[in-house]
């Protein structure tokens, strides 16, 4: 059984839970993107934490800090068969190819946001910070064009993810249909195997 911290930064799912939102504090995300642009190690790191091989749920956790998604830790049915199996690699491979991603997307796009604010303001005779030691912003149409240039810049990086993103998805929903199915089956052929036994006796 989980203990009262780890509950409270962890919630259970049924296995086939889609990634679902649960309410968190919002400092801790500002706090982390704030400090984004300075992290030199931005190499993805499994959680540690593991349920009780008891469990029969998924676990989500919060957000990553540098990715803001949440990581998940699936649940190991017993008897787990070859196709269920499959079907838990392919998820965990994906949790992780999408959670490195956008850990480097997320970098990419608040350092090079920085550098474009510097150099605006630069441009201005500005410095980045003002008199009372307050961070100087721009105005949004100043913005939209670093936005604008942004995603032009990685219109093909984005194209190839939402075709990954989509094949993978695919993938993982006839896998899951499959496994339904053999539950389904599994479980007429036990109830059918058990009235013909009760009718033979």
């Amino acid at each position: 059984m989980a203990s009262k911290t780890t509950a409270a930064a962890w919630r259970i799912f049924s296995p086939f839970t889609l990634h679902s939102p649960c309410s968190i504090s919002a400092l801790n995300i500002r706090q982390c993107s704030s400090k984004l642009a300075t992290k030199q190690d931005i190499t993805p790191k499994r959680s540690p934490f593991r349920p009780a091989v008891s469990s029969t749920h998924d676990w989500i956790g919060p957000p990553n800090p540098l990715s803001n998604l949440r990581p998940i830790v699936y649940h190991i049915p017993e008897n787990e068969s070859d196709l269920q199996k499959r079907l838990r690699h392919l998820r965990q491979e994906t949790e992780d190819w999408n959670h490195d991603f956008w850990t480097k997307q997320n970098f990419s796009f608040t350092k090079e946001k920085e550098e474009f604010i510097i150099s605006q303001l630069k441009a201005e005779g500005l410095t980045p910070r003002d008199e009372e030691g307050r961070r100087r912003s721009l105005d949004s149409e100043v913005m939209a064009v670093f936005y604008k240039g942004f995603l032009d810049t990685n219109r093909v990086r984005h194209w190839s993810y939402n075709n990954e993103w989509y094949r993978r998805n695919f993938t993982i929903t006839m896998l899951m249909a499959r496994v339904a199915l053999r539950n389904i089956w599994r479980t007429v052929t036990k109830r059918n195997n058990k009235n013909n036994s009760t009718s033979t006796t």
